[in-house]
């Protein structure tokens, strides 16, 4: 099962609201692992509420941001993963794109859409999970 790498701001915590419930919901319908990834500082981490969430949280405080592909690649060696382990949603196109540099199979999640169809499109498809989420909710 690969582990799930979910974009923190706008998209699974939505801003002076919190956690985005439905979008958790479906997360916890999946076993895999979950890493919120973010470039908050310490006080911005405070500021976007990311300091009480259900997932691991990996953070490189803008030094660099996700749009630059070297964030990918020293998330990866810090939870010693490959990219191959991985899959990743965003809403920001140029971190989509920087993730999929370094070769992480990555989906824009448009986050004034709240597509969580397709989101669930993506995961189902990408997650490396022998049954799918449908079968496991019965």
């Amino acid at each position: 099962m690969k582990v799930i790498l979910v974009d923190a701001v706008d998209t699974f915590v939505i801003g002076g609201k919190g956690i985005f419930e439905e979008m958790h919901i479906l997360l916890e319908k999946y076993p895999n692992r979950k890493i919120i990834l973010t470039n908050a500082n310490d006080e911005q981490m405070i500021q976007f509420g990311l300091t009480n969430i259900p997932y691991k949280i990996f953070t490189l405080k803008h030094n660099p941001d996700k749009t630059n592909p070297k964030y990918f690649q020293i998330m990866l060696k810090h939870f010693n993963l490959h990219a191959k382990d991985v899959i990743y949603f965003e809403h920001n196109k140029d971190a989509v794109a920087s993730a999929q540099s370094v070769g992480i199979v990555s989906f824009h999640y448009d986050a004034n859409k709240k597509d969580l169809v397709g989101l669930k499109k993506f995961i189902d498809k990408n997650a490396g999970n022998n049954t799918n989420a449908k079968a496991r909710r019965k």
